[in-house]
């Protein structure tokens, strides 16, 4: 069964779900969603012919990319860039479509406090708040690290992306790792880490300074635009004009 999370209303299968959103949730569609409905729609029009045509003609693809990785670099897939988009330069903004659904919060304060003192957030992750004096370096960590040390980073203009362990694959692992040697320094970093909540409400969450962003299924696409529009830009030293898709 598959459960609707805007009104509810139990399905049976996907098909019928993405149908349901389609006649039903038009106009209310956060990002992913629409492109869920869009690529059913467009799967409706092909037909079952070209249906299969696209399945053989990617699974050709898939064997050579396979072949290729085996015999020409080294063997296996660690450290390849799945999109090819992990290392492209940054926009000025991100794309305000694919962003519908970044929520802004308050500030919770920016004041520095004590290494080690109890800090109670409103929100976890955090998105801001009182913080201990160092950041946390940029990277890939297979660890949950000091929520303290995480907020000063966003203050700095890193972008934190939390990921649920039992989500991760080898594709998007490989992706994420690559954002994040991409994006480094002090001011521009991207942080990868484990969601430190129990039950995730998203298997990834992107955050920056006061803002955040459920993606429910890994997307190098929707990564690349929350970096364009919030990597660099936080209230401490911002290094990147803030050119926002609100305006």
């Amino acid at each position: 069964m598959v459960d609707c999370d805007y009104c509810g209303e139990s399905f049976d299968g996907e098909d019928s779900y993405l149908d349901h959103l389609a006649d039903d949730h038009d106009g209310e569609l956060g990002a992913i969603d629409q492109r869920r409905v869009d690529s059913r729609k467009s799967d409706d029009e092909s037909g079952i012919s070209l249906m299969a045509l696209a399945v053989a003609i990617g699974a050709a693809i898939a064997v050579g990319a396979t072949l290729y990785l085996s015999f020409f670099s080294g063997g296996g897939g660690d450290g390849v860039s799945p999109d090819g988009i992990e290392s492209e330069s940054l926009k000025d903004s991100g794309d305000s479509e694919t962003l519908s659904s970044v929520e802004e919060f308050e500030s919770e304060g920016s004041e520095h406090v004590s290494e080690g003192q109890n800090i109670d957030y409103e929100r976890s992750p955090p998105l801001s708040g009182p913080h201990y004096d160092r950041p946390t370096e940029g990277g890939f960590y297979e660890e949950s690290q000091s929520a303290g040390n995480i907020v000063h980073s966003l203050e700095h203009g890193a972008v934190v992306i939390y990921y649920d362990e039992g989500a991760l694959n080898e594709s998007s692992r490989t992706s994420l790792q690559e954002f994040a040697a991409t994006h480094t320094g002090t001011w521009r970093s991207v942080i990868v880490l484990p969601n430190p909540n129990e039950n995730p409400e998203s298997d990834f969450v992107l955050t920056a300074w006061r803002n955040r962003m459920y993606m429910d299924s890994y997307d190098a696409q929707t990564v690349y635009e929350f970096l364009s529009e919030f990597i660099g830009r936080g209230p401490e030293n911002p290094v990147r004009w803030l050119v926002s898709f609100y305006s």
